[in-house]
């Protein structure tokens, strides 16, 4: 691999979350296609993409604001699939796999973010 961020296996699994996501909003109705699964789908591909940019040649304090940035992109992700549950555009089971990217995700990128230090 290339760069850097390739071997890391919370970037791999963000990569996954994005899929998972933009998967799922395949099935939201017309009129969220440009509300909430945009939203959705761009907070999951942030995750990855901070992880990415934040990688290259920097400090370890500037890798870690970009991992601050991918872990808020996280929680909007899971943010937005609580929202599409009260909006019943989401199934639970869907909901459920999602969430759990998110929560490994996440606990990963803090992970990260310590080892920094």
């Amino acid at each position: 691999m290339a760069f850097k961020f390739e071997s890391l296996k919370v970037w791999q699994k963000a990569i996954d979350l994005s899929v998972a996501v933009d998967l799922a909003t395949k099935d939201f109705p017309k009129e969220e296609l440009y509300i909430l699964a945009s939203q959705i789908k761009r907070a999951a591909d942030s995750v990855s993409l901070n992880i990415a940019e934040g990688s290259t040649n920097q400090s370890n304090a500037e890798f870690a604001r970009f991992l601050t940035y991918s872990i808020r992109s996280n929680i909007e992700v899971v943010g937005c699939l609580h929202l599409a549950i009260k909006r019943n555009i989401l199934l639970q089971d869907v909901f459920d796999v999602i969430y759990k990217q998110c929560e490994e995700i996440h606990f990963m990128l803090i992970a990260l973010k310590k080892s920094l230090k």
